[in-house]
C-alpha cells in the first residue's frame, strides 16, 4: 500500500484500435511546470505513436483493403493461371 503519494496521469484513448485500448502516462511534477495540459497532451500523443510506428509491422496497408477487391484480384490470378494452362 502506498500512502501520500499524488501522482498526474494521462490517459491516451485508442492511441491504436488494433493493438491498445489506451495508454497511461504517469507525468513527473517538474515536468509539468511551466507547460499547459495541451502541450502535455500532445507530447504523451506523440509518445504513443512513435512507440507503435517503431515497434509494430508495416503490413498495416493490407487491412484497409476492401474484401471485394481480394476476390477481385483472386478472380485475375485465377483467369490469368487457367488461360496460361490450357491455351498453350
Amino acid at each position: 500500500m502506498v500512502k501520500g503519494v499524488t501522482r498526474k496521469v494521462i490517459v491516451v484513448k485508442n492511441p491504436d484500435r488494433y493493438l491498445f485500448e489506451e495508454a497511461i502516462f504517469i507525468v513527473r511534477d517538474q515536468a509539468a511546470e511551466g507547460v499547459s495540459g495541451q502541450q502535455v497532451l500532445a507530447e504523451a500523443q506523440r509518445a504513443a505513436d512513435g512507440y507503435l510506428r517503431r515497434n509494430t509491422p508495416r503490413g498495416r496497408w493490407l487491412e484497409k483493403i476492401p474484401a471485394p477487391l481480394y476476390g477481385a484480384v483472386g478472380a485475375v490470378a485465377a483467369t490469368l493461371v487457367w488461360l496460361a494452362v490450357f491455351i498453350t
